[in-house]
C-alpha cells in the first residue's frame, strides 16, 4: 500500500489485517514503484497524492514496464475525469476520500479472490482470433501476446465464458468488480473501450445498445471450437 498519511495507512492496514491480508506500506511514490518492481504483490492500493512521485505516474510506469499487478487508486478527487484517467492509465478500481475502510477492504478482497479463483479454474477460452488462458491470465490475438490489466482480463473472461449471451453493465459490475454500488456504468464502458483498443479489429465484443455487451464475432464461422 502506498499512502503518505500514517493515520490512514494504519487504519487500512488494521482492517485488511483482520481479513488475513498482509500489508506493506510505502510513504512515497518512488519507494512504492521500487517495491512493486522488486516484489510479487497480489494487489497495490495506491494513493494519488503521493510525495516524490504521484500515484498516477507510479501506475503509468508500472504498466509501461508490463507490470500488471492489480491497482486500486485512493484519491481525494471526486471528478469523473480524474477517475476515468486513472482507469485509462491501467488502474483496476478506485475509491474516493473520505471512504469507508470496510468498503476498501471489500474491494481489495474481491479482486484478490477473483484473480486467484480464475487461476484455480484453468482453461483456454477462444472466440475468433482471440484466446485467453485463465490460469496464466494471458491473452493473444493470433499468436501475438496482449497485455491486459487484471480488470480488463476479468471482463474479457466473463464475456468469453458465455459466448453470444448479452451481459448487462450491471451484471459485469456485480460479478467482475464484486459490487455495483457507488460505481457508474461508465466504468464498464471505459474498460471495454480499452479492451477493444488493445485487441484491435479482431475484438470479439459487440455492444447491445441500452443493455450491455456480448462476446461474439461478426462472422459466426470465425468462432473456433
Amino acid at each position: 500500500m502506498a499512502e503518505d498519511e500514517s493515520a490512514i495507512a494504519d487504519l487500512i492496514s488494521l482492517y485488511l489485517g483482520r481479513e488475513g491480508v498482509s500489508v506493506q506500506i510505502a510513504t512515497d511514490g518512488q519507494t512504492a514503484l521500487t517495491a512493486a518492481n522488486n516484489e510479487n504483490f497480489d494487489l497495490i492500493v495506491l494513493d494519488v497524492g503521493l510525495p516524490v512521485m504521484d500515484g498516477t505516474e507510479v501506475c503509468r510506469r508500472l504498466r509501461a514496464d508490463e507490470n500488471w499487478t492489480p491497482i486500486v487508486f485512493c484519491t481525494a478527487r471526486d471528478d469523473e475525469i480524474d477517475r476515468i484517467l486513472g482507469l485509462e492509465l491501467g488502474a483496476d478500481d478506485y475509491v474516493t476520500k473520505p471512504f469507508s475502510p470496510r468498503e476498501l477492504t471489500a474491494r481489495v478482497k474481491s479482486i484478490i479472490r477473483r484473480t486467484k479463483r480464475q487461476g484455480e479454474q484453468s482453461k483456454i477460452l477462444r472466440i475468433g482470433q482471440v484466446r485467453i488462458d485463465t490460469e496464466t491470465r494471458r491473452c493473444w490475438v493470433h499468436d501475438r501476446a496482449i497485455s491486459l490489466t487484471a480488470i480488463e482480463f476479468d471482463v474479457l473472461a466473463y464475456l468469453f465464458a458465455s459466448p453470444g449471451r448479452v451481459v448487462t453493465r450491471e451484471e459485469l459490475l456485480e460479478n467482475v468488480w464484486g459490487y455495483s454500488e457507488a460505481l457508474g456504468t461508465r466504468t464498464v464502458d471505459v474498460h471495454v473501450a480499452q479492451l477493444r483498443a488493445k485487441l484491435g479489429p479482431h475484438a470479439p465484443i459487440r455492444t447491445v445498445r441500452g443493455v450491455g455487451y456480448s462476446a461474439e464475432v461478426a462472422d459466426p464461422q470465425e468462432i473456433n471450437p
